[in-house]
């Protein structure tokens, strides 16, 4: 992978993060990685992070992100929904979190993308991260159509991630699983005890 593209994953991993105090500390440092390797869709993203007042880009943030299922950044949702499946695909990311020597923070989920995109600026392995290209491409055209400036963000991580013909397909509907889950108890019988027929 060139130095241009772990630059831009860096700084798109960056951008992708909620935007608390931290983030807005590192804005300046993000603009000159972007002067060396120049970006417009970032650029653009940063600009918008700087001009924002933090209660409205956090406002934002959570309205793209957090409140739509099929804009989360858990990249797994995509292929594997709320399935069995889906743990058993972040304990094979983990294992190759592992084999790299790399550790995530604290908290984050191995699929989360800031954190795929953290590992293959790190190690210049890009293949857990092209593994999930179709949900990429999913999650960049529901940006996209929303109208956020994050669209161009995951653009320009599209950008940097090869095509596989194995790559994880998203699933049509999102899976979910109810084996194994107990009844909803409504704490009232649902019909009479035999004494009172």
């Amino acid at each position: 992978m060139t130095r241009t593209a772990r630059v831009r994953q860096v700084v798109a991993s960056h951008c992708l993060h909620y935007p608390d105090d931290e983030l807005r500390e590192r804005l300046p440092l993000l603009r000159r990685c972007l002067d060396e390797v120049p970006d417009p869709g970032l650029a653009a993203l940063l600009d918008h992070l700087r001009r924002t007042p933090p209660v409205e880009a956090a406002r934002h943030y959570v309205e793209v992100f957090d409140t739509d299922a099929q804009r989360c950044l858990y990249l797994t949702w995509y292929t594997d929904g709320d399935t069995r499946r889906r743990g058993a695909s972040l304990a094979g990311l983990k294992r190759e979190y592992r084999r790299h020597g790399f550790v995530p923070a604290a908290g984050e989920l191995p699929d989360y993308l800031p954190v795929l995109l953290e590992f293959a600026a790190r190690t210049g392995e890009v293949r857990p991260l092209s593994g999930y290209r179709p949900a990429l491409e999913l999650l960049h055209r529901n940006l996209r159509d929303l109208g956020t400036p994050y669209a161009s963000a995951v653009a320009t991580v599209l950008a940097t991630v090869p095509v596989r013909e194995d790559a994880r397909p998203v699933a049509a509907d999102t899976p979910v699983e109810r084996v194994g889950l107990e009844p909803v108890l409504l704490g009232y019988p649902t019909r009479p005890p035999e004494s009172t027929r």
